[in-house]
């Protein structure tokens, strides 16, 4: 299991071979087990996703455990794989991201890289700054619900 515990957001730029240089915050941040290999592919909200090697292993170990005789097993490891690249990081700390990669997530320059749990998001930049400035309206309420404990009784309200 996975002890890795990434953070922190960081500002880079395409360069015109589709390259970004890893941030050297971040890069220390990343396990030597990664041996500096990643792979990248489609993730959520319109980003990419940038797991460093083992972790994409550790994942896939998982997916492997699932039934593929069962039909929304197989879509969804079509849907998790689609696209998914092996990187590697150059002498200068590259890497060189896959122009199909780039278009699906509306990358052409500028591009915000978040870093959290084992995982890096890759987002264009306007993208990430306009889904992170539609924070839920009520984050403590959002909290409660994702972090709280859901056997929360309204018969404890009671003091008599």
């Amino acid at each position: 299991m996975s002890t890795t515990n990434l953070i922190g957001e960081f500002e880079c730029r395409l360069d015109d071979k589709s390259r970004i240089i890893l941030p050297s915050a971040l890069k220390k941040q990343i396990s030597p087990e990664a041996n500096d290999k990643f792979v990248i592919n489609r993730g959520f909200e319109g980003c990419l996703v940038l797991y460093p090697q083992h972790i994409w292993d550790e994942t896939t170990r998982k997916m492997n455990s699932l039934n593929l005789f069962i039909k929304d097993h197989r879509q969804f490891v079509r849907a998790f794989n689609n696209g998914a690249t092996a990187l590697s990081l150059d002498s200068q700390n590259r890497l060189l991201l896959p122009k199909p990669l780039l278009d699906f997530a509306s990358i052409d320059r500028e591009i915000i890289l978040f870093a959290y749990s084992d995982r890096i998001e890759v987002w264009n930049k306007k993208t990430y700054l306009e889904l992170v400035s539609n924070e839920p309206a009520d984050f403590a309420q959002l909290a409660e619900k994702v972090m709280g404990n859901p056997k929360i009784s309204d018969a404890g309200d009671d003091l008599s």
